[in-house]
């Protein structure tokens, strides 16, 4: 609570441990930040959204956790994990798919904003 946050400020929950997970999440969720994740298996995300709507967040405010945190990229070392973490947090932040862009009919770059960038011919 006592932390400087803004909007380009990440937080991510790696305790697995609820009685930290909670009150870090529950304050977390309510700020202006960037991006909000918490690391976890699926049950433990479904035990944590409940205890999350236990002390009163709201489905808009739980909309914002992003958990189980990372992208699927078959992560097994915790360097593996962390660079899943950080592809995640890229991709929100920037407003990309996640999805690979071999066979992707996305754009390649975006602007800050995380809007497309007209392509070039």
């Amino acid at each position: 609570a006592g932390t400087a946050t803004d909007a380009r400020t990440v937080l991510c929950v790696l305790t697995h441990d609820a009685k930290f997970d909670i009150p870090l999440l529950e304050t977390a969720l309510r700020l202006p930040v960037a991006y909000v994740g918490a690391m976890g298996s699926r049950r433990t995300h479904l035990d944590r959204d409940d205890r999350l709507r236990q002390v009163g967040l709201t489905d808009r405010e739980l909309a914002r956790l992003h958990s189980p945190i990372g992208l699927d990229l078959g992560a097994r070392t915790p360097e593996e994990t962390a660079l899943s973490i950080a592809a995640e947090i890229v991709a929100v932040r920037r407003g990309g798919s996640g999805v690979p862009l071999t066979g992707a009919h996305t754009p390649i770059h975006h602007d800050s904003s995380g809007q497309p960038l007209a392509s070039v011919a």
